[in-house]
């Protein structure tokens, strides 16, 4: 039988009350110490907080009931679904960063802490093949480099993006707008169950509420609170993916767009984001060097712990390309041949290297380990 602690049955509790949203609940909490504290807390004491009036008084009167949020817990764990909250390890670093975290989320399959270097592809539910067929390969290409593909599980531009990094053998993370239980579209119901067994399906809604459409632009900060960056693909200038670029912007993560024909109507947003100072992209090593430049810019400790921890992050294919790199300069054409690994993976690789802090590039042949 399941069971969950205190502190994060009071924390899914504190979730659920209605008009309580990621803001109002950061506010009880800095407050107030604990979700359980504010339950436990008298109406005056709950009215002085910020943002808490007479109403949400009487909403966190009326919560749910332990046995309630039990209840649900409990036939969540029959689908696989677990909740996480913001004191959790488990919770995402890189969501904890935004301005309005979900204080709970919930997850089928899992997250990994390579997942930190994820980029999302987002973009039209009505995609033409161009912009399908683009999806898929920039998402396999990321997938390829070890980067994790994030994106909405949509019909169009998400499924193309995910369906690639899966093809890829890659990871993949799905953020849903309603209930891990109300997946849609329906006809997404076997993908789900892929990204979940490669990768997670994460939401903030309760797992058996149904989308509705409002959910949709608040999940889109989430992901783009997960990645690096975020690329559209095929936009008209009044798609949901604008606003997950928005976000993106926001939050400080890069925003990235790729062009079609001029007289593309699904087109229109990508090139005003180009026009506005997205990076335009051609190519996954576009994607690639954007991150690249991104990691770099920020100082990090270089001491022999933070490059420890990263090492043990490595897949299989990561590990043989840095044995192959010395601390002396290494030509790139030496590593292929000492790997026997292709060339594309061998340049996407050590560009993941560098930017976990691994290898350095000394020219545009030859890179050193650091």
């Amino acid at each position: 039988m399941e069971s969950w602690s205190d502190a994060l049955l009071a924390d899914v509790r504190l979730s659920l009350v209605k008009d309580i949203g990621p803001r109002l609940n950061a506010n009880l909490l800095a407050a107030l110490g604990s979700s359980q504290s504010v339950f436990d807390a008298n109406p005056d004491t709950l009215r002085r907080v910020e943002g808490i009036g007479p109403k949400l008084v009487r909403r966190i009167a009326e919560a749910p009931q332990l046995a309630e949020v039990e209840a649900e817990l409990r036939i969540a764990a029959r689908g696989g679904i677990r909740p996480v909250s913001r004191r959790n390890d488990a919770y995402p670093a890189a969501l904890q960063e935004i301005a309005d975290p979900p204080p709970v989320l919930y997850l089928r399959g899992d997250l990994l802490a390579n997942d930190g270097l994820a980029v999302a592809i987002v973009g039209t539910r009505h995609a033409t093949n161009y912009g399908l067929q683009q999806a898929e390969q920039l998402a396999g290409g990321l997938a390829r480099a070890g980067v994790t593909v994030v994106s909405g599980l949509a019909r169009g531009i998400d499924g193309a993006a995910h369906r690639g990094a899966l093809a890829a053998g890659g990871r993949t993370i799905a953020v849903i707008a309603g209930g891990l239980l109300e997946v849609t579209p329906k006809e997404h119901l076997k993908l789900a169950d892929e990204v979940a067994s490669h990768g997670c399906l994460l939401s903030e809604a309760p797992p058996r509420r149904p989308p509705v459409p409002g959910s949709f632009p608040q999940r889109n900060r989430l992901i783009s609170g997960l990645s690096m960056g975020v690329v559209v693909i095929e936009a008209d200038d009044r798609s949901g993916a604008l606003i997950t670029a928005r976000h993106a912007g926001e939050q400080g993560r890069d925003v990235l767009a790729l062009p079609g024909p001029v007289t593309s109507r699904a087109s229109r947003g990508c090139h005003a984001l180009i026009q506005d100072g997205a990076k335009l992209v051609r190519n996954v090593d576009d994607i690639l060097s954007e991150l690249t430049y991104a990691v770099s810019s920020v100082p990090l400790d270089d001491g022999r712990e933070l490059r420890h921890a990263a090492e043990l992050q490595l897949n299989d294919i990561e590990r043989q390309i840095l044995d192959a790199i010395a601390t002396s300069p290494t030509e790139i054409d030496a590593v292929v041949v000492g790997t026997g690994i292709p060339v594309p993976r061998v340049l996407a690789t050590v560009t993941v290297l560098e930017m976990r802090k691994l290898v350095r590039r000394i020219s545009g042949t030859q890179v050193a380990r650091i």
